[in-house]
């Protein structure tokens, strides 16, 4: 995760921020302070891109940008089309600076984060997965608290470490196949790392996962065919401090240039 370099009066100042634009009160073992200023991701060489036509669409397109030296970002192969939260997106909290234009993530919205966030661990069912990322095999004691207000909110659990009681309340299991009729939508995935200071309220357990089909939308993650799963993963390498950006369209050409976003280019989105 990105370790801040702000002092904590910055931090509390923030939270304060977020909290009355957007009334308010993701996922990963660990928790540190995301970096709070536009321009901090201009490190990363790898992208993640996921636009959508406008806040409430429950579907895009996904495309992957690698960056070498000054050259620019490159496509790194075809479009894949990917659904989203079945409400639309809404600002997350993550690498960018406060928005306050449109609709901002809650918990139990049905939106996905959108902006800009780290990429943190793999994740999946087998012993091991075909990726240069972190990876943790799930059980069925692992779960991800989506529990406003726990100690343990927003963070990938073994509920054998720390207790049953923790885990108590909370709707995300990560071996979905032994407790919800053999769901396979978590057999592959990543994390992305919204919301790592866990303000309260703020959205959490948000990933990359294999969808249920192309017609249904998620709860707030982004889900993908297998094929461009396995295939992001293989690509993606911590040491080039890979990035998700997910926007609207509009959001993303107001913001492109600020952001060094590559200039998207009709393409044909494989199916």
């Amino acid at each position: 995760m990105a370790v801040s370099s702000y002092p904590f009066a910055t931090y509390f100042l923030r939270v304060l921020l977020v909290a009355a634009a957007a009334s308010l009160a993701a996922c990963h073992p660990l928790r540190t302070t995301a970096r709070s200023a536009d321009g901090d991701w201009q490190s990363s060489h790898q992208l993640v891109l996921v636009t959508i036509d406008n806040w409430n669409a429950d579907h895009g397109v996904l495309r992957a940008y690698a960056r070498v030296g000054d050259a620019g970002w490159h496509a790194v192969g075809p479009a894949q089309p990917v659904t989203i939260g079945k409400a639309g997106a809404a600002w997350g909290l993550g690498l960018h600076t406060l928005q306050t234009e449109g609709p901002h993530k809650r918990e139990g919205d049905n939106r996905s984060p959108a902006g800009a966030f780290r990429i943190g661990a793999a994740f999946g069912y087998a012993a091991r997965a075909d990726t240069a990322l972190p990876y943790r095999a799930m059980t069925a004691a692992d779960y991800c608290v989506d529990v406003s207000g726990s100690p343990q909110y927003n963070r990938i659990v073994d509920a054998n470490v720390v207790g049953a009681a923790a885990v108590q309340g909370s709707t995300e299991p990560m071996r979905r196949d032994l407790h919800v009729d053999g769901d396979q939508r978590y057999r592959l995935g990543f994390v992305i790392e919204h919301n790592v200071q866990a303000v309260p309220h703020g959205g959490s357990c948000i990933f990359a996962h294999l969808w249920k089909s192309s017609t249904d939308p998620t709860a707030g993650c982004t889900a993908m065919p297998p094929a461009a799963m396995r295939t992001l993963l293989a690509w993606l390498r911590p040491e080039q401090k890979p990035v998700f950006v997910l926007l609207p369209q509009a959001e993303y050409q107001r913001l492109r240039t600020a952001w060094h976003l590559p200039a998207l280019h009709d393409a044909e989105i494989a199916r």
